[in-house]
Order: C-alpha cells, then structure tokens, then sequence
C-alpha cells in the first residue's frame, strides 16, 4: 500500500499522525486538567496540518510556475484562514471547521494531483493520513461532545 513512497515522506508523513492519535487518546481517556490541554493543542495541531496543506500547492507552483494560477494560489491560503478561523472557535464547532477542511483538502489534492503519474505516491500517502487525522478529529469531537469536555478551547 505504500510502496512507491520516498521512505523520508512516508516515515515522517506517519510520524505527523502520533500527535493526533496521542492526543486524541488524552482528550478520551486523560485526566484533567490534561484533557483540556490536549483538546487545545489537537485544535491547534489540526491547524498548523491544514496550514501545511495549503502550502504544498505553494510550493508546486514555485517549483513550476506554470502552475501558479489564481485558482490553485487562492486554494493554497484557504486551509491556514480556515485553520486559523477554527482557533477562534469553541472546541466543538472547531474541530467539526478541522475535520471539514481536512476533507476538503484532500479532495482538492485528489482533483489537482489525480491522473499525475509522477505524483501518484503522493495521493496514496495523503489519503492514509487524511484517513488518520479525520479519524483522531472524529473521536475528539465525540469525546467533547460525550465526555463533557467545556467546549471553549
């Protein structure tokens, strides 16, 4: 499933993945006031990813500036204003706004890079994270919603 994946990309990519899951489980099964910190920093962890995601289209066009366009520079803003918005949020709402725009993330990255042979690895990495961050975001926002978490981050 992952072959074709530089190694650097694949390691460090699913090592981006332990702080969601790690604090995913702190806001679950912590005790204060560790839960409420961990919420916080899952928020703030989500937006820092979705700034990174953005920012790869960036750094396409800077690399092939042939790619620069307005719709593809627009995009590359997006995720840091939505990321930034959601930091503004209570949790709940928050990280619905995370969970969303992680989604549309990957979507737009699934039209941008899909039929891209020489980038096909990079779907198949983006998906599996995508997976896993949606997954750790989702179980955070039940925790919250369920464990009566104070929904001010």
């Amino acid at each position: 499933m992952l072959t074709g994946i530089p190694t650097s990309m694949r390691i460090l990519g699913l090592s981006g993945l332990i702080p969601f899951i790690g604090l995913a489980a702190l806001v679950i099964a912590g005790r204060e006031p560790a839960r409420l910190m961990a919420l916080q920093a899952q928020i703030a962890y989500g937006a820092v990813i979705l700034s990174f995601l953005g920012a790869v289209h960036w750094g396409l066009a800077v690399q092939t500036p042939a790619l620069a366009d307005w719709w593809r520079m627009a995009w590359g803003v997006t995720p840091a204003l939505l990321g930034w918005a959601a930091l503004l949020l209570p949790a709940a709402p928050a990280l619905v706004l995370l969970t969303a725009a992680l989604l549309a993330a990957l979507i737009v990255d699934e039209l941008c890079f899909s039929g891209d042979d020489r980038r096909s690895w990079f779907l198949k990495l983006r998906r599996l994270l995508s997976v896993g961050a949606t997954a750790a975001m989702l179980a955070t926002f039940i925790a919250v919603v369920i464990g009566g978490i104070p929904s001010a981050a």
